[in-house]
């Protein structure tokens, strides 16, 4: 006997937007506290808790709308998916904050990361900073990061919903 399952496309989509939405307000609250050039590091933590969460609830959420039962691949493709959209969606965040907020943000950066690396080096000549710096920049346009963000979402959705799939998973027995 064939059981209706249930539709993990309104599960991506639905928990997709939820992390975007989430993750543009964390960028927020960077920005408004005036430490989006140089963030503490546990808001790179929270960040992954936040992206851990969702996918985890999702997944958890399909398995419970399809009587209990959950596959590795039905994991790994809402997870890919939430991290995906959510993915697209903080990435606009930044496109915006980058080019229309704060036109100047990668030069804001990379002044920051110039002093810092000044500050953990200071035996470095400048020009030994100076190429250093130049390969940083050749990495930080706008677009450059939002295609790293955007992979390193999907990996890490790709990782997170390995994980809970396989600590969730319940295959459905055949008769």
């Amino acid at each position: 006997m064939e059981t209706d399952r249930a539709s993990s496309k309104k599960i991506i989509i639905n928990y997709g937007i939820l992390l975007g939405i989430v993750s543009t307000a964390l960028g927020i609250v960077l920005y408004t506290s005036g430490t989006y050039t140089d963030p503490h590091w546990i808001f790179s933590v929270l960040g992954f808790l936040i992206l851990i969460g969702i996918i985890g609830y999702g997944i958890k959420t399909f398995k419970t709308q399809n009587n209990g039962y959950l596959i590795l691949t039905d994991a790994l493709k809402i997870g890919i998916g939430i991290a995906l959209i959510g993915g697209i969606i903080g990435a606009l965040w930044s496109v915006v904050l980058t080019t229309v907020i704060e036109p100047d943000y990668t030069q804001q950066v990379l002044e920051t990361q110039r002093i810092k690396m000044i500050e953990t080096y200071p035996d470095f000549s400048k020009e030994q900073i100076d190429q250093s710096m130049s390969i940083v920049e050749k990495f930080s346009s706008p677009f450059v990061s939002v295609a790293i963000s955007i992979i390193g979402n999907l990996f890490f959705g790709f990782i997170i919903s390995m994980i809970v799939g396989l600590i969730m998973q319940k295959k459905e027995e055949l008769h």
